[in-house]
């Protein structure tokens, strides 16, 4: 009797050895085909990024705070690029609060409102694009700056557009 016992008891534990075999053997290959996916995924968004960063390097291709002949200028000149790229900015933006119409900005505004500068990018040492709104007419301008010894901005008009309303 105590033969049979053994013998039930070997053969229930072969049983249970068969089924955790099975059964981690499935569990490994899902584990497998899951990281496999993941791998594979993760190779599409490292790809991703290296599209992205080509265009974010084409795109900043006219910016002053990534031109080094730009900022080599000002150093020469003794200004501290770091403090003087949002300077000139907010010369540029303080021209928003002028009593009136706009210094810079050759169009007039619809009534009620005032021509104000949105939005500005440094291309380099001499160059801004400005963008300017009055909420219902757009436009942008090409602007020319200069810095004095004394950290003077003065702004030139080159060139501006108003989008027509559509």
């Amino acid at each position: 009797m105590a033969k049979r016992i053994f013998m039930y008891l070997f053969m229930f534990s072969m049983l249970l050895v068969l089924f955790q075999y099975v059964n981690s053997k499935h569990v490994f290959e899902e584990m497998n085909t899951k990281l496999g996916k993941q791998k594979a995924q993760v190779d599409k968004y490292k790809d991703s990024v290296l599209v992205l960063n080509a265009k974010i390097s084409n795109l900043s291709y006219f910016n002053l705070e990534k031109n080094e002949d730009a900022l080599s200028y000002f150093e020469r000149d003794g200004f501290d690029t770091e403090e003087l790229i949002p300077y000139i900015k907010d010369e540029l933006y303080a021209l928003n609060e002028v009593k009136g119409e706009h210094p810079l900005i050759p169009y007039a505004s619809s009534e009620g409102h005032k021509m104000l500068i949105n939005k500005v990018k440094l291309l380099n040492h001499k160059w801004i694009i400005a963008d300017f709104s009055d909420g219902e007419f757009w436009g942008e301008l090409f602007l020319t700056y200069q810095v004095t010894d004394k950290k003077k901005v003065t702004f030139n008009l080159v060139e501006s557009f108003l989008y027509p309303l559509q």
